[in-house]
């Protein structure tokens, strides 16, 4: 860090001093003897610029890279415009961290605040918070919201993704409440087995649109279903569809979360990513972690604080409806960054090809004997195709080819593909994936 500037020793020394000690040692005399660390660490000695540039060089090229990529997942590839990593790599934004005296770092409670107003225009909500980990956990973190003590039962489609139905168990598992998963139907929700199950103690129902099949959810009849029994509708949304499909609002969703990494983050191996939160305003206080709003200093200046803080997961933890107290700044600085950069059209122009493209590949590969589409109806930019052989057998092959396929689905469908296009898939990468399905290249 360029400029990061450590103690020295003489005033490691004066810090001693006024402590009453008089060695760094000092400081962990309250640390058993038997549980310290005796002699030096079992760690390599030092390496210079060069050996550690050739080391990492040999790790890296251990790694698989592929150019043509045809598998999402709930993870996506999306083209990131330089000027998005050029402005969060900025070190005043790479080392910051909101302090407990937040009002001192208007920078970034403005990048928040700005992050904050994009994902309410996104989803049409009136208010969103500073964003928690990933998408498993902002719906977690939604389904908590909806609690109270009259209405505790959790309906869930089996639809969403994998991961997020796990982390929502593992939250109603922890705090004791009914789950249920309300099942799926050749790809979409039963929406006769929920209104058949909803009653006066349902607290919400969750749905992921579009699902995790790649398929668009009928939202009217299941918000409807939702709304007639008095519980809270939480919609998941894949933030890129967004851009073109109706908002969660317009769904008629309380809250809006979902996986804030198609916007402008790198795929990195799985993370770091952020989870997006919004809702309509007589649900905004519920919202966990932080929310930085905007107003005026003594002088008549705009600035911006941290509000609604006097929260129990700060003060009252055992009152708590969420332990969330950060905040994904740097992912979600990097969001606001590439929704800038994109802009209303150049995001929707993004959303358009992913949906052109996947359209096309799907006509495509279903050209090939053997394939087909597993589900009727609209997709976005996945979609499932069942295969005429092993599909094990199929993705190895393209793996060959310098092409990572689709995800191979288990259980219910197992032996079926789930493809995925972007942007970033062209027309010829399609057709040369069509040959190979085909034996032709």
């Amino acid at each position: 860090m360029g400029t990061y500037v450590p103690n020295s020793v003489v005033e490691q020394k004066e810090m001693l001093e006024a402590l009453g000690l008089q060695a760094m040692e000092d400081l962990f005399d309250v640390i058993p003897d038997e549980v310290r660390v005796k002699g030096e660490l079992r760690i390599p000695s030092g390496k210079s610029e060069l050996e550690v540039r050739r080391q990492m060089e040999e790790m890296a090229e251990r790694n698989t890279v592929f150019r043509t990529v045809f598998r999402g997942a709930g993870a996506y590839r999306h083209y990131i415009p330089a000027l998005v990593k050029a402005v969060a790599s900025k070190e005043t934004f790479v080392t910051a961290y909101t302090p407990y005296q937040p009002e001192i770092s208007q920078g970034v409670l403005q990048s928040i605040f700005e992050y904050q107003t994009m994902i309410c225009e996104l989803t049409g909500m009136d208010a969103s918070n500073a964003s928690v980990y990933d998408g498993a956990v902002a719906c977690a973190e939604a389904v908590a919201m909806c609690i109270d003590k009259k209405r505790e039962t959790v309906y869930l489609s089996a639809a969403v993704h994998p991961d997020y139905l796990d982390v929502v168990k593992t939250y109603c598992y922890a705090a004791n409440r009914e789950l249920v998963i309300v099942p799926e139907k050749d790809g979409r929700t039963d929406v006769d087995f929920l209104r058949s199950h909803l009653n006066s103690q349902s607290a919400c129902f969750l749905l992921q649109q579009p699902n995790f099949f790649g398929l668009l959810e009928d939202t009217d009849e299941l918000s409807n279903a939702v709304k007639a029994a008095g519980a809270k509708f939480i919609l998941c949304v894949n933030p890129v569809y967004a851009a073109i499909g109706k908002t969660p609002r317009e769904c008629g969703a309380d809250i809006a979360v979902g996986e804030g990494q198609p916007l402008g983050l790198n795929l990195g191996f799985g993370g770091p990513y952020l989870g997006f939160m919004a809702s309509i305003q007589e649900m905004a206080r519920k919202l966990p972690g932080r929310i930085v709003g905007q107003t005026l200093d003594a002088d008549g200046n705009r600035c911006f604080v941290l509000t609604l803080q006097a929260r129990e997961q700060h003060i009252r933890r055992e009152k708590a409806s969420s332990s969330i107290c950060s905040n994904q700044a740097l992912c979600a600085m990097t969001a606001a960054s590439y929704m800038s950069t994109m802009g209303p059209s150049g995001f929707q122009e993004v959303a358009k090809q992913c949906l052109s493209k996947a359209h096309y590949a799907a006509k495509q590969i279903t050209s090939v004997p053997g394939f087909s589409l597993r589900f009727s109806g609209e997709f976005f930019h996945e979609f499932v195709t069942a295969c005429p052989s092993s599909a094990e057998t199929i993705l190895k092959k393209l793996e060959e080819k310098g092409i990572l396929g689709g995800y191979l689905l288990d259980g219910k469908y197992k032996g079926c593909i789930l493809w995925c296009c972007t942007e970033l898939n062209t027309k010829s990468e399609i057709d040369l994936l069509t040959a190979l399905l085909k034996g032709e290249a």
